[in-house]
């Protein structure tokens, strides 16, 4: 039997603690412990990218990362985008109304590549999108209205003047 591991980090503003087999990848920590489904296990080879969280600021590959490795650190996934689970986040808005989709398998990793990429850049151009989405692969769209998706996004964060800071736990009143 292995001896599991003490692991503590932030979850989409929440502190987590679970002893966790050394050898669990942090993908299947989310969907399997915290029932946090919109994270998508496609390859589990690093290829397809529907397993693309933020942690501690970066988009990774959490099909690639051990839970253990996540110790003491900050992890964002699609549920925990919009600080306010009643309105969707501009990235989120993006996607639906340039039709960025259409199984929406890949759509969770390629939103918080989007979140990532506008983190660090502004003003990109097409083929800057292209080369940052690189690692995530949509089998239905074409990557035409991903594309066009990322640019609407970039333009609705600034109009809206929304810093892209992971956002702090919606504190819910009982």
């Amino acid at each position: 039997m292995v001896e599991k591991k003490h692991i503590s980090l932030t979850v989409n503003g929440e502190k987590k603690e679970a002893d966790v087999e050394p050898r669990l990848l942090l993908v299947h920590y989310l969907r399997d412990n915290l029932g946090l489904t919109g994270t998508h296990v496609g390859c589990d080879t690093t290829n397809c990218g529907t397993c693309t969280v933020i942690l501690d600021g970066r988009a990774v590959k959490s099909c690639t990362v051990l839970a253990v490795q996540a110790n003491g650190k900050k992890v964002l996934t699609i549920e925990g985008l919009s600080p306010d689970k009643n309105r969707l986040h501009p990235i989120q808005k993006a996607f639906i109304d340039k039709d960025a989709f259409q199984c929406g398998y890949c759509t969770s990793g390629m939103i918080m590549t989007t979140f990532a990429i506008l983190k660090k850049h502004k003003k990109l151009t097409e083929e800057e999108i292209r080369a940052a989405l690189s690692g995530n692969l949509c089998r239905c769209t074409g990557y035409d209205n991903i594309v066009d998706a990322v640019k609407e996004a970039e333009e609705n964060v600034e109009e809206e003047g929304i810093e892209l800071e992971e956002p702090e736990p919606v504190r819910v009143r009982r």
